[in-house]
């Protein structure tokens, strides 16, 4: 009797250390690797806006943008570009680099570049665009398959939240997929309901993720993503926020919508 009661305590013994050694295996990352991966997606992050030399400043922030495919690609919300360009004073659609000090912990960045880049590609029903710098490339992110996206499932999102205002420092806040929820764009203007837009309105909403996170004008074009892998899962989009459910709030909400990456990836395609 005693040999069964001490061999049953060394099995649950031993079922115990293997429970422990499993689910530190299979335990959810550490600070270390959400930090790691914070770091990765921060470099293929940009400000988009318009630069004019003769002004001050010369860069004009309007939105977030992160690079993707073969680090000349930048993905950004349409609204973000700027419904006219001053070709008489030589504006330009622009991106700002700015590349992190690493070796210091003052604030100043090392290097902060402006890089031209031109619109290839706009979809003004999902709120997105396409934009092309030059060589050379910068580090791309990858972008998932945003169908396998869930309620309930953890992102990530990493962008520059009122950038006019608080300057060229991505910063990276972390929400839940509270809802896929059902939406139709608005536009602002008559001029964007274009034949292929009309037909997409008319088929009805697609649907949309909803964060449970604070998202601010400057975050317009931010990617969403996974905090495991750093791949894009969607795009956060201010204007359904405004223009929508959320139209009678002054103040930020705690709530955030973004465009999957299914769309995005389809915009992709047609871009090529």
């Amino acid at each position: 009797m005693k040999r069964t009661v001490a061999g049953a305590r060394a099995l649950f013994v031993i079922a115990s250390v293997l429970a422990f050694l499993f689910t530190v295996a299979f335990a959810a990352p550490s600070y270390a690797d959400r930090i790691s991966t914070i770091e990765q997606v921060k470099v293929s992050i940009v400000a988009v806006g318009t630069f004019e030399r003769t002004r001050t400043p010369p860069f004009q922030f309007r939105g977030t943008g992160f690079v993707v495919d073969d680090g000349t690609l930048i993905i950004t919300n349409a609204h973000v570009l700027p419904p006219l360009l001053e070709a008489a004073k030589m504006e330009v659609l622009a991106i700002l680099v700015v590349a992190p000090n690493k070796e210091s912990l003052d604030l100043a960045p090392t290097q902060v570049q402006v890089r031209e880049a031109k619109q290839i590609a706009v979809d003004p029903g999902s709120d997105l665009a396409v934009l092309r710098i030059a060589a050379p490339a910068l580090p791309a992110l990858k972008i998932s398959a945003s169908d396998a996206v869930k309620e309930g499932q953890e992102v990530l999102f990493t962008g520059y939240p009122i950038g006019a205002v608080l300057g060229a420092f991505p910063a990276t806040h972390r929400g839940m997929i509270s809802a896929i929820t059902p939406i139709a764009i608005p536009q602002a203007r008559a001029g964007e309901l274009d034949p292929r837009l009309i037909k997409r309105l008319s088929s009805g909403p697609f649907a949309v993720f909803q964060l449970d996170a604070t998202a601010y004008p400057g975050n317009s074009g931010s990617p969403i993503y996974d905090p495991d892998s750093g791949e894009v899962l969607g795009v956060i989009n201010m204007v359904f926020v405004k223009g929508t459910k959320e139209s009678a709030l002054t103040q930020p909400s705690g709530i955030t919508y973004a465009v999957p990456a299914s769309h995005l990836r389809e915009l992709l395609k047609k871009s090529r």
